[in-house]
């Protein structure tokens, strides 16, 4: 009997308690999710090298990819991934191209909303709705790095959680988890922030032969 009561107290409490844990959770999330809008509105434009890591759900490394990214305010956006093959990546803001050099085929898709969620276009695209679209938890490592981990909201989003590692300010590191447990690290060095970039830098070019496909077509 006593047993029973003490459980029950516990559930009684556990109801009263958790509707006003969820609302500080909440406050939790708009906080650092502003924290982190602010830290981004700042960049003006970033540039910097990266090494991409793959790692499976086993732990095994199956990808290893090093480029280049160019991203400039309001919503241009460069990648050059160079070894181990070449493929371009550019948005003008309403649009994306997708060049691939070996294949001579350039794929155009629309912005729509599912692609602006896309992690690396946080750096050139509108942040000040992230509450709305992630779950957001932020933490202190030492004096001088901040951590933020970004959970989507949308069920069918195209990752399960997103980490962005910054150092005095500086965005060093991108760790992003797929629905089938793929990690996929990104890091970044000779990063330049708000160096002036040219809007040219944000085309594509490539030979006239090369296929073009487009959305619906």
């Amino acid at each position: 009997m006593k047993q029973f009561a003490r459980l029950f107290w516990m559930s009684l409490l556990m109801a009263v308690l958790m509707p006003s844990l969820t609302v500080q959770a909440e406050e939790t999330s708009k906080q650092a999710a502003a924290d982190l809008a602010d830290t981004l509105k700042s960049y003006e434009s970033y540039q910097a090298r990266f090494i991409q890591i793959v790692v499976n759900e086993n732990g095994n490394r199956v990808q290893e990819s090093r480029g280049s990214l160019k991203a400039k305010r309001p919503g241009l956006f460069y990648w050059e991934t160079r070894e181990p093959h070449s493929q371009f990546i550019v948005s003008d803001g309403s649009t994306v191209e997708v060049y691939d050099p070996d294949l001579e085929q350039v794929t155009v898709h629309s912005l729509d909303e599912k692609v602006q969620t896309t992690p690396a276009l946080l750096l050139s695209g509108e942040v000040g709705n992230l509450d709305e679209t992630y779950r957001v938890s932020g933490r202190s490592k030492g004096k001088n790095t901040h951590e933020y981990t970004l959970e989507p909201r949308d069920a069918d989003s195209l990752f399960v959680s997103l980490r962005l590692t910054f150092y005095e300010g500086e965005l060093q590191e991108m760790r992003m988890e797929d629905s089938l447990s793929q990690i996929s690290v990104l890091s970044f060095d000779e990063i330049e922030l708000n160096k002036a970039i040219e809007d040219r830098v944000f085309t594509l070019d490539y030979p006239d032969e090369v296929d073009v496909i487009r959305d619906g077509a």
